[in-house]
């Protein structure tokens, strides 16, 4: 990717405690370096924790409270993956911009998330990819 080449681009990062620390740093660098603005989102207060392969991993700033985000100041939003974050987002009782977490941008055009999640495995695997990746 060329250096710039998402200059002026704001991207939503939604976040709660348990989000896989990599599937969060790497992609936000990667963002931050091609000139987008990234901003945490988050129904936490002040921080959030990541999750480090098989322990807590370091805590970043909430950028955003998740109540106060508006769809409308994003051009895309990044969901990082794990097993807690998701599935965290998913039961969280405090209301949404919208209804559900990943229609938070809904009205946008580009949405994109680091792991697909627990429920397209067995059809990955089922189409010849290992846990891992592709064979």
């Amino acid at each position: 990717m060329a250096q710039e080449s998402l200059k002026g681009l704001n991207v939503a990062i939604l976040v709660t405690d348990g989000f896989e620390q990599v599937e969060l740093t790497e992609p936000r660098t990667a963002l931050d370096e091609a000139g987008a603005k990234t901003q945490i989102i988050s129904p936490k207060n002040e921080h959030v924790r990541a999750w480090k392969f098989t322990d807590w991993g370091i805590e970043l700033p909430v950028d955003v409270k998740l109540n106060d985000a508006q769809p409308e100041d994003f051009d895309a939003l990044l969901l990082p993956g794990g097993v807690i974050n998701p599935d965290t987002l998913r039961i969280e009782p405090r209301p949404y911009p919208s209804s559900k977490p990943s229609s938070m941008m809904a009205s946008r055009s580009l949405q994109f998330a680091t792991d697909p999640g627990p429920s397209s495995r067995p059809a990955r695997r089922a189409a010849g990819a290992s846990p891992r990746g592709l064979r």
